[in-house]
């Protein structure tokens, strides 16, 4: 099943505005932790909500309240109304200066029910209108905010809530936290019922710095891949839905030991194997597979509640674009799992830190690596501020590629499938639709939409 969307429509902004905490909030300085301040995390991530009218609010403003509500929220993650700052060895700090966060209001002149908010997917119509965009070239040091937001009603009486946010100060469950603390200061609440938790210096490097896994995420590049991409304006994006029918047939095509896995292992090799068969490297280049994991039920002992930066890994698969592309489905699925069972121990992250402090905080391996994360649990559609819990959320660009030819994708969940979001040149985009029809023929649903 794929989806493409070309609908447009027309978005009227107001001037962007600066929100200030709602209260006085101290001037301090905050250290990140040694996960937080990762070059792959020196950037801005966009989050995007979509809210159905509720008769219940009837006569009520989205904007106003979510409004007002941030401001009380930055009281508490006060923060994220700072502006970050470089130290030496390229350490990464928090000045709480109360500067604020940006905010835009926001009218468009179409309903919900024309974007098809039951199955709407990225890429987004008009996707630029709905977002507020931070130019890379601005960085994110010195006084660029740390969170871009924008509240845009439709004419049905629903709201899109977005947001892009600076990656260093939390991952996607963190962020979610304080997204439900602003839900719950607008439903009323005079305080969010989980208190924010800073603590960075429990991700921070042990003295002296320790390295107890290899972490090949991290390789210095020896080369650089081979393969012709286009140039990104002429990447194609489309987003492919894979159905409980067809994993359950990829699923089947497994040997035993493999039947367990998840849904996500199973799905996640499908595409990376496809993926590779369609861009068509040379055999022996070097191929690898990352995945976004979570490890706070790693930790020991364990984080505490209400604690909001980034407690992510990126382990890696690594192998040969020949071997994967001649192999079954069962050896990319075996890789991906070896990955993520490396980074379920409860000293991964605390090597990550160490890593990062002895080689001045290098970033991921970037040549032929795609990049996947599973937001299905990160909790982004929970923000409620009177409207009920979003109908549907989801990261805002579904997949990009960034210089040396990584590839990061989101995954979503849907119908207890997954959606995924796949960016390719057009004529390998053919490829790769073909090869995972061919994978999936044993499904009892076509795969079309």
């Amino acid at each position: 099943m794929t989806s493409t969307n070309t609908l447009t429509f027309s978005v009227t902004k107001k001037s962007p505005e600066l929100l200030y905490p709602a209260e006085s909030t101290p001037h301090e300085f905050k250290y990140l932790s040694d996960i937080d301040d990762q070059t792959f995390l020196r950037t801005y991530v966009r989050g995007i909500n979509f809210y159905k009218k509720n008769p219940s609010m009837e006569g009520k403003d989205p904007v106003k309240i979510i409004r007002k509500a941030i401001s009380k929220a930055l009281v508490f993650y006060y923060p994220l109304a700072g502006r970050l700052r470089e130290r030496t060895c390229r350490k990464l700090v928090v000045e709480c200066t109360g500067q604020g966060v940006v905010f835009v209001e926001a009218d468009a002149d179409a309903t919900l029910q024309h974007l098809g908010v039951d199955a709407l997917y990225p890429p987004f119509p008009n996707s630029n209108d709905l977002v507020l965009d931070v130019p890379n070239n601005l960085g994110i040091l010195d006084d660029i905010p740390l969170m871009f937001i924008q509240v845009t009603r439709m004419k049905c009486g629903g709201f899109i809530f977005s947001n892009c946010f600076n990656h260093t100060m939390g991952d996607g469950i963190g962020i979610s936290q304080f997204l439900s603390a602003v839900g719950e200061l607008a439903r009323g609440a005079s305080a969010p019922s989980i208190r924010p938790v800073w603590d960075r210096h429990l991700l921070t490097a042990m003295e002296p710095p320790r390295v107890s896994f290899a972490h090949r995420e991290y390789d210095v590049a020896t080369g650089t891949s081979s393969g012709t991409y286009a140039p990104l304006d002429q990447m194609v994006q489309r987003s492919f839905y894979f159905s409980p029918a067809q994993i359950s047939a990829l699923r089947h095509s497994l040997p035993p030991h493999l039947q367990r896995c998840s849904k996500f292992d199973i799905v996640a090799g499908c595409v990376w194997r496809c993926q590779t068969i369609a861009l068509s490297p040379k055999p022996d280049e070097e191929i690898r597979f990352s995945c976004v994991t979570d490890n706070r039920n790693q930790i020991n002992p364990p984080l505490p509640i209400g604690y909001y930066g980034n407690v992510i890994a990126f382990p890696v698969a690594v192998t040969t674009a020949g071997e994967l592309s001649k192999n079954p489905l069962h050896y990319a699925v075996e890789l991906v799992t070896k990955a993520k069972r490396e980074a379920a121990n409860s000293d991964y992250l605390k090597s990550v830190a160490g890593l990062m402090v002895r080689r001045d905080r290098p970033n991921l391996t970037a040549v032929n690596t795609y990049i996947v994360s599973n937001i299905t649990h990160v909790g982004s559609n929970q923000m409620d501020v009177g409207w009920g819990t979003a109908a549907y959320a989801a990261v805002f660009k579904g997949v990009y590629w960034q210089p040396g030819n990584i590839q990061v994708a989101w995954y979503l969940g849907f119908k207890d499938g997954f959606v995924v979001p796949v960016c390719l040149p057009l004529e390998s985009m053919k490829v790769f639709e073909k090869h995972v029809q061919v994978m999936t023929t044993t499904a009892p649903t076509a795969f079309s939409l």
